[in-house]
Formats: C-alpha cells, sequence, structure tokens
C-alpha cells in the first residue's frame, strides 16, 4: 500500500525507539489477514447498534499491541471513536473503573482528532442539537434563551435512560452550555474535565452545575453509556476501546487480581446485556493470562465466557469466536516485516538504492537470523528489538555513512539493558510457565 511520506517518518521513528507505531500499520502488517473480514463484520454490527466483546491472546512479542493499533485505523476509516488504555497496577488498576474511565477520556480520539477529542465531539453534539431545534420547533437563532432551553431539552430526551441512571450527566451538559452562553471558558472547561472523570476539580465549579463528588466505579458505567449515545448523535458509528497488558494483572496482589477479573466480568456482562450499545471492547493478554491459575481461571464466570477451544491446528482458528490467537512471528514473517521496514526507510531516504542494495532481502535474512539467536532462538521475543536494530544500527548508518557496509562494519549485540522486562524473562525461559511473576 502507498504511504505518504511524513506516515512513514513517523513509523520509522517510532521503531528506532523500539516502539508500536501510532498509525500507518497497514504498511507494516504481516499475518493479520485471516482476521480482517470477522473485524469488518463486528465493527459494522457495533455500527448498527450491537455491542462487541473480543479477547486476543498472544505470547510477548507476538504483536498485540500492534494488532489493536491496526484495529483502530480500520475503526477510524468506519467513522468510529477510538482509545486505547494500558492496564498497569499503579496508573490504571482494572478493578478501578473511574480509572479506566479516565484514562479512556484522555485518549479518545476520533479520524480527525487524534487529542482531545471529547471537547470536539460535545461541540459537534450541541451543533447538531442546535440545528435539529431550530429545524423543528423553528425557533430564532439570535433568541438565545430559547434556543439554550429547547437544546437542553432534547438533550435529555436523546439521552434517554443516561440522564435517570446519571442525572450529573445531564446537569453538567446544561451547564456547561449554559457557561459557554455567559463567557465562562474557566467553568465550562472544569465541567468538561469533571464529565471526562478527572478529579481535583473546584468545588465552585461543581456548584455551578449542582453536582457532587467524582465520578466512581458504577457511576463511569453511566457515564460511558451516556458518552457512547452523544457519538451515535453526532455521527461516529461507535468506539473502539482497547484494554491493553491485562495480563499484568497477574502480578497484582491477589485482593486486586480479584476485584479485577470480577470487574472484566462485570464489563462482559453489561455488554451482553445490551447497555453499551456501539462499544467494541477489545483486550489483549498472554495465554498464562487466559490459562494460568493467576489469570482468567481464578474465576470460572469469566472463565467459561472466555472458553475458547485452540487444541485444533491454528490455520482452523475461528476468527468469530470471542477470543482469537495471533500466530506469531516465525523466521519468514520476521523477514517479511524488516523488508518492508527497509523499503519505508528507503522512501524517505536521500540514498533509497543505498539502503536497498546494501540492506537487501539477503542481510534482513542475516540480521533476523543474528537477532533470534541473541535471544535464545525465541523468535515470539524478536520483533520489537530486531526492528529497533535494524533501523537504528543498520539502516540509519548506512543513510548516514556512504562507505558503511553491514557485512563488514557492524556486530550485532544485544545487552540485557535493552531488553524490556518482560522480554529478558521471556528469554532466559523454556516455556511460558517458567516465567516468575512479582506477585
Amino acid at each position: 500500500m502507498s504511504i505518504s511520506n511524513q506516515r512513514a517518518q513517523d513509523i520509522i521513528d517510532a521503531l528506532r525507539r523500539g516502539t508500536v507505531p501510532q498509525y500507518g500499520l497497514d504498511a507494516l502488517a504481516v499475518g493479520l489477514s485471516s482476521f480482517e473480514k470477522s473485524f469488518d463484520e463486528e465493527l459494522e454490527k457495533v455500527a448498527r447498534g450491537s455491542a462487541v466483546f473480543k479477547a486476543v491472546r498472544g505470547e510477548y512479542g507476538s504483536g498485540k499491541t500492534f494488532a489493536a493499533r491496526w484495529l483502530r485505523e480500520r475503526a477510524h476509516r468506519k467513522g468510529f471513536a477510538c482509545a486505547e488504555v494500558q492496564i498497569s497496577e499503579t496508573e490504571t488498576p482494572l478493578h478501578r473503573l473511574e480509572t479506566v474511565y479516565r484514562r479512556l477520556m484522555e485518549r479518545l480520539t476520533t479520524p480527525d482528532s487524534t487529542s482531545g477529542a471529547f471537547r470536539t465531539i460535545i461541540e459537534s453534539w450541541f451543533y447538531t442539537l442546535e440545528e435539529d431545534v431550530m429545524a423543528q420547533e423553528g425557533i430564532d437563532e439570535n433568541d438565545v434563551d430559547a434556543l439554550v432551553e429547547a437544546t437542553g431539552s432534547l438533550m435529555e430526551k436523546r439521552l434517554g435512560e443516561v440522564v435517570r441512571a446519571a442525572p450529573a450527566f445531564a446537569l453538567t451538559l446544561r451547564a456547561y452550555r449554559k457557561a459557554l452562553v455567559e463567557g465562562r471558558e474557566e467553568i465550562a472547561d472544569g465541567l468538561l474535565a469533571w464529565m471526562a472523570g478527572q478529579p481535583n476539580i473546584a468545588a465552585s465549579i461543581k456548584r455551578y452545575a449542582q453536582i457532587k463528588g467524582d465520578i466512581d466505579h458504577f457511576g463511569a458505567l453511566s457515564f460511558l453509556q451516556g458518552v457512547l449515545t452523544i457519538l451515535k448523535d453526532s455521527g461516529h458509528p461507535g468506539m473502539l476501546l482497547v484494554l491493553d497488558e491485562v495480563e499484568t494483572l497477574q502480578r497484582m496482589r491477589g485482593d486486586v487480581r480479584d476485584k479485577s477479573l470480577n470487574a472484566l466480568r462485570q464489563l462482559m456482562d453489561e455488554i451482553d446485556s445490551g447497555r453499551f450499545p456501539g462499544l467494541y471492547l477489545l483486550i489483549t493478554g498472554t495465554p498464562a493470562f487466559f490459562d494460568g491459575p493467576m489469570g482468567v481461571q481464578r474465576l470460572a464466570p469469566l472463565a467459561q465466557r472466555l472458553a475458547v477451544d485452540f487444541s485444533t491446528d491454528i490455520r482452523f482458528d475461528n476468527p468469530r469466536a470471542v477470543q482469537i490467537r495471533l500466530r506469531g512471528f516465525d523466521q519468514n514473517s520476521l523477514e517479511e516485516v524488516g523488508c518492508k521496514v527497509r523499503d519505508l526507510f528507503a522512501q524517505i531516504s536521500e540514498h533509497g538504492d543505498r539502503i536497498k542494495t546494501k540492506a537487501d532481502n539477503a542481510y534482513i535474512g542475516e540480521l533476523a537470523r543474528a537477532v533470534t539467536g541473541n535471544l535464545g532462538g525465541k523468535i515470539g521475543i524478536a520483533p520489537r528489538i530486531f526492528l529497533k536494530k535494524l533501523v537504528g544500527d543498520v539502516l540509519d548508518r548506512i543513510d548516514v555513512h556512504e562507505d558503511f557496509d553491514p557485512r563488514k562494519d557492524y556486530a550485532l549485540t544485544i545487552s540485557d539493558k535493552e531488553l524490556t522486562e518482560s522480554e529478558r524473562a521471556a528469554k532466559s525461559a523454556s516455556s511460558v510457565d517458567d516465567i516468575e511473576l512479582d506477585l
């Protein structure tokens, strides 16, 4: 596929840092084609007012985050709002859904807004409501008071059940609109921040909207329901929410882990009950999380909901199942993605021909085998460090130094300092069961 030079540069910069690029992932995708049709069908189902829960399993380095961001790009192309939340014990504990909601709102994006999307969505929605009010009730746009009152009434009607479950949601929206009309931008900003789950909002701002306290665990679910309604009403077919690295629950204290697993079960049940029309919830985790004693299996109702038979050949996996597994990388796919990265680098380089000649397909294969060998033959943990080495140690040097020949002038070295904690653990383990968890 063709990709702009700016997007290619962003991808290369991310790989140089050893991170997963945010966008342009179709240019690097390997081994995801079998999921394209089912993912698209599920997104269309969500756009029609249903909800979907999906779990993606894969070993460390198999591309779970990559797959989630690849799906996000597909969702964006369909007009979805999207958010990616990294689950962690300190920053985003899953058992505190109010924290998950806050992170979701902080990272909410749309096809037109890569940051700060919540404000844009709210403003777009109020504009739509005003247009509908003027068209249906014949209110003069210059009659501000009448327009604000009619818009507020229509707003509550559109929100429906949300108003009954969380009255503060509608109260805050009314107050936000009123503050804007009065030119009180600071109050409007504070109210929007409170709606997005931010703590420590001034008491004077809350009094303006006649609200108290902060959004709690149960309030977060009702507010999410309200946000989904607003998205649908403002032209977005739905929201893709990714909860990444859910396997970190295994390293948490026992009581916290159990509460988090129960929160995950609660989310699944709420989705099944139809409470969140327009939501596609995707979680990612390792096989040890889904099958091991410190993960999903600790909570029987959750294990039953996520149970999928993976005993058959991976070629015959069901991409429509509630839980799917990634194939992970083998030598061929590692070389394939390396060649794609080399070609993207050549696209933005002034020395594209030199890049392709000195880092030809044969050399890409040699480097891939060398990286894998340095990691004890563990291809599953090789992709990140392989692409980081390819870009930062090889392609950059070919680009900068005309006489640099990677076959003569470069010797691969990988120190433990360059590996993540998970990569170091997987490198020294003979199986995932050997990875010691800090419990």
